[in-house]
């Protein structure tokens, strides 16, 4: 399984750090050539690998950190997405329903956008300080939601993000728990910036 990040600002970069943390290979790249932020990813890890955006995309699993407006500029890297699994790392805060397609779920937007792929929200609600520490918290392990039409896509995501040291919580589909871990307009979903820390039921 091959992994990239689209978007390597604040929140890339956090995502990158639980890459290295776990020791797991993940490409980078943005709209930009790789040897302009070559070296921030050095600072990172050696298995940060800088990219072209043409590159990155031919990865298993692509996790969308770019700010919402910019996702269809990264759909159209690829003629259909068949295959692939987006995680959308994005928020849709400020963006009116006419921006949306009509939609009021963000992430469906951007499903739609993403045509063919497999569409996971996940790892959004955390600000990119909290997102880019250790997930190991006082003997627990901080919690990511995901929300996804496509069970098994949320239960391979879920599976990543075990392997990063996160909890996953999985939310339901798009239109029920999706709605929780997402901005549009003027409002932010319910469980948007909450630090949840899982611990183990001790038996």
């Amino acid at each position: 399984m091959s992994y990239a990040i689209i978007g390597f600002g604040k929140i890339g970069q956090a995502l990158a750090k639980a890459f290295a943390r776990s020791g797991i290979e993940v490409s980078v790249a943005t709209t930009r050539a790789p040897e302009s932020f070559a070296s921030d990813a050095a600072a990172i890890g050696p298995g940060i690998k800088p990219k072209t955006l043409a590159e990155a995309v031919e990865a298993d699993v692509v996790f969308l950190a770019v700010r919402f407006e910019q996702h269809p500029d990264v759909a159209k890297a690829l003629p259909g997405w068949q295959g692939k699994t987006i995680v959308d790392v994005t928020n849709g805060y400020g963006m009116p329903p006419e921006k949306l397609g009509g939609q009021l779920s963000s992430a469906k937007a951007v499903a739609k956008v993403f045509a063919g792929g497999r569409l996971v929200k996940g790892f959004n609600h955390l600000g990119a300080t909290v997102l880019g520490q250790d997930p190991a918290v006082h003997g627990g392990r901080r919690v990511v939601f995901l929300a996804s039409e496509d069970d098994d896509a949320a239960k391979d995501i879920g599976a990543l993000a075990k392997s990063l040291g996160f909890a996953p919580i999985e939310l339901g589909g798009l239109s029920e728990g999706g709605m929780l871990v997402q901005g549009h307009g003027s409002t932010w979903g319910r469980l948007i910036f909450k630090d949840l820390i899982q611990f183990e039921k001790k038996s």
